[in-house]
C-alpha cells in the first residue's frame, strides 16, 4: 500500500458518467479503508452524464475551472474553491462552461466504485 500518491503518477480511466478520473486515494491501493480521494476533469464544452451513487455519499471540491452542476433537479454555477455535498442516491451532473479543463476533486464514503453509479 502506497503512503502518498502524486498525481501525474496516477493513470486515467473514464467512468460511466464519462468524466476522465485519476484515482489519488483509493482502498485498493493505499492506505485508506472507508474512503477514496479522485480528481476529475470535464473538458471545455462538455458534460457529464446525469448519474446517482447508490451508497457512496460524494464532496466535490472544484480545483479550477467553471461550470454548472445540476443536483437533485436544481442547476448552480460553480467555480474554483466551491464545495457541493452529494448525498446518497441523488442524481447529478456537470457541464463545464469555461474555457479551460474543469477539474474537481471527488472524495466518496464508501469509496468510489463503478457497481455503485447508475446512469440516468
Amino acid at each position: 500500500m502506497s503512503a502518498k500518491t502524486a498525481t501525474g503518477d496516477v493513470l486515467p480511466y473514464i467512468t460511466k458518467d464519462g468524466s476522465e478520473i485519476r484515482e489519488l486515494l483509493h482502498p485498493s491501493s493505499h492506505a485508506v479503508r472507508n474512503q477514496s480521494l479522485a480528481e476529475a476533469i470535464v473538458p471545455p464544452g462538455t458534460k457529464t452524464l446525469l448519474h446517482r451513487h447508490r451508497t457512496s455519499e460524494e464532496i466535490y471540491h472544484v480545483s479550477s475551472g467553471l461550470g454548472l452542476m445540476t443536483l437533485a433537479g436544481e442547476t448552480f454555477t460553480i467555480a474554483v474553491g466551491d464545495s457541493i455535498p452529494i448525498p446518497p442516491g441523488t442524481p447529478h451532473c456537470v457541464e463545464n462552461t469555461g474555457t479551460t479543463p474543469l477539474r474537481i476533486l471527488c472524495c466518496c464514503a464508501p469509496a468510489y466504485a463503478h457497481d455503485d453509479t447508475e446512469l440516468l
